[in-house]
């Protein structure tokens, strides 16, 4: 781990210096090692809490699951081998019960960034949409903001979610086929993933909604007071400029794709949120080349008391567009 090697590198370097001090006199040698015993347990101090926030990160069990359900509801838990990931990946499925008779239009719900597959049935109200007969599913996206990622390259997110993830639900689960039967929501980078995908793929979904949408992320340029976060901004789209960021960036795609035949676009943004003028701006542009969308606005920061306060609304909308029966 890269902590350990920098302990070992400073532990090195030093070990000269109380050999140096020692020369000028004994109390010099005392500090010297004292300071040099106070950089060690420092050190692997935070390759401690480095290692230990990495475990947590990696592992969903260090997380309660929780799910918020109803009576009427059944969860699930899949796993299944994406094509496109190259490895076998998780989604939970929330359905009515009893069982349909029938097959069931889909809600896609992405989560956000530093979360998981189990977010939204865990801090959200979500699940009691399942009961009007709708087929919710939550995919894993981990940190990828839904794209296929420049580095490395097989982190394909995006078509884990437009081929892979479509072909097994509608394969496994009573789920009705086409895009009339599919809507797309996410929240934060989740909201990001549904409005591109919504505007890179308009035959998949026939409702793209985002909540709080990171709908900016490619524009953001390189910022040294963020440097991990720019470097993993670069690893999935791109340096900046690159064509790789202009394909995946939402400003972009809006200007070239035909309103006619876009999904039913849902924006709502907190009005103490940093992502607010992004979201205002990005819902100007829809409005300016006549896409067919809604953008609101109600006090409240970027959390999920806010986003479980908009579910009624984004359903309501929602079920206006899908075949709901």
């Amino acid at each position: 781990m890269p902590p350990q090697g920098n302990a070992r590198m400073l532990t090195d370097k030093s070990q000269d210096t109380p050999l140096r001090l020692a020369r000028s006199g004994g109390t010099s040698a005392i500090i010297s090692t004292a300071m040099h015993g106070w950089r060690v347990h420092l050190l692997l101090f935070l390759a401690c809490v480095a290692f230990t926030a990495s475990c947590r990160r990696e592992s969903g069990s260090q997380v309660p699951d929780r799910p918020r359900l109803t009576p009427n509801v059944n969860l699930q838990d899949v796993t299944f081998r994406s094509a496109a990931l190259g490895r076998n990946i998780r989604y939970r499925v929330i359905s009515p019960v009893p069982p349909p008779r029938q097959r069931l239009p889909v809600v896609y719900l992405l989560h956000g960034a530093g979360g998981g597959y189990r977010d939204w049935s865990n801090y959200s109200d979500v699940a009691k949409y399942a009961e009007s007969g709708l087929l919710l599913i939550m995919p894993e996206g981990e940190s990828s903001y839904y794209t296929n990622a420049v580095d490395p390259p097989n982190d394909r997110f995006e078509d884990y979610i437009t081929q892979d993830l479509i072909t097994e639900v509608e394969t496994r689960l009573p789920a009705a086929t086409g895009r009339a039967n599919r809507a797309i929501v996410g929240i934060s980078m989740g909201g990001f993933g549904a409005i591109k995908i919504g505007l890179r793929h308009p035959d998949l979904f026939i409702f793209a909604a985002g909540i709080s949408s990171a709908i900016d992320v490619p524009r953001r340029g390189f910022s040294i007071k963020r440097l991990q976060q720019s470097r993993h901004y670069n690893s999935i789209f791109g340096r900046a400029d690159s064509q790789t960021r202009r394909q995946n960036d939402p400003f972009n795609l809006v200007r070239t794709a035909n309103p006619e035949t876009a999904p039913y676009f849902f924006l709502t943004c907190g009005e103490q949120e940093g992502l607010l003028p992004a979201n205002r701006e990005f819902a100007a542009l829809l409005e300016e080349r006549h896409f067919h969308h809604e953008f609101h606005t109600i006090p409240g920061s970027h959390d999920w008391s806010q986003w479980n306060r908009w579910l009624p609304v984004v359903f309501r909308s929602l079920s206006e567009h899908l075949k709901i029966k």
